[in-house]
């Protein structure tokens, strides 16, 4: 099994809790972005980032004295999103760590595919950035099938915990031996489930937490998920959907 998670936009430098053990696997590539992004003047910068003018100010400055390979942190101490916060890695055993370090991949626009451990250095560069990368019209052009492949080539069951942003860089190129598991944690309004973006970054991040401290790899375990008030609904799963419902 392999969890996909979205990262955050806000990050920190953290080189004092734990030392990050690799380098990112398509290191190449985030070369050629960071290369492309360098080239764009400030003005540019901002419009891509879409963002307000303190934190371009950050970025910008961050950009022009980044290094790739030096001072990093671990991809999974370096995000600060609501989704990371209730995942509480500061507070992980060290068997938790090895289960995400095995099982856990987080997607980027930077750097493709994480594994926790990876070492890694503040950015902004979502997803869905209309960034023009040599002949790529966009990022999700830029990266491919590739980041899909390399899931492919480790198991035969992908769990969704990532947003639709993130996740259509995967779904639409896995082979159809490999099982794509989307979990949606919702409210029942009028008999639909609706799901509400801040509680379902919330929701995943506490997933990723459980199943590390429960070591759950298989669909039947994961029904267990009780956390936050939320309990898995059968009557709306699919072979595709794992939907657990908010209880009022």
């Amino acid at each position: 099994m392999r969890i996909i998670i979205s990262p955050a936009k806000k990050m920190r430098e953290d080189s004092d809790s734990l030392a990050p053990s690799s380098l990112p696997e398509f290191l190449r590539e985030t070369e050629i972005l960071l290369r492309t992004l360098q080239n764009l003047n400030d003005q540019e910068l901002q419009q891509l980032w879409n963002c307000n003018d303190s934190i371009a100010a950050l970025n910008i400055q961050r950009l022009r004295r980044m290094d790739l390979r030096r001072n990093l942190t671990p991809a999974l101490l370096a995000y600060e999103g609501i989704q990371y916060q209730y995942m509480a890695p500061n507070v992980f055993e060290i068997g938790q760590f090895a289960f995400l370090q095995e099982h856990l991949r987080i997607l980027s626009g930077f750097y493709g595919l994480l594994h926790p451990f990876d070492g890694v250095t503040p950015y902004r560069l979502e997803m869905q950035a209309k960034l023009q990368v040599g002949g790529s019209r966009d990022l999700y052009a830029f990266w491919g099938s590739r980041l899909a492949d390399r899931l492919a080539s480790e198991t035969d069951l992908v769990l969704n915990l990532a947003s639709k942003e993130y996740s259509r860089v995967i779904e639409p190129y896995l082979p159809s031996r490999v099982h794509f598991v989307t979990c949606v944690f919702g409210e029942l309004q009028n008999g639909k489930v609706v799901e509400k973006g801040t509680i379902c970054k919330m929701a995943r991040g506490r997933m990723v937490r459980w199943l590390a401290e429960q070591g759950i790899t298989d669909l039947a375990g994961m029904q267990g998920f009780r956390e936050l008030g939320y309990r898995f609904s059968d009557v709306h799963s699919s072979e595709n959907r794992l939907v657990y419902i908010k209880e009022k």
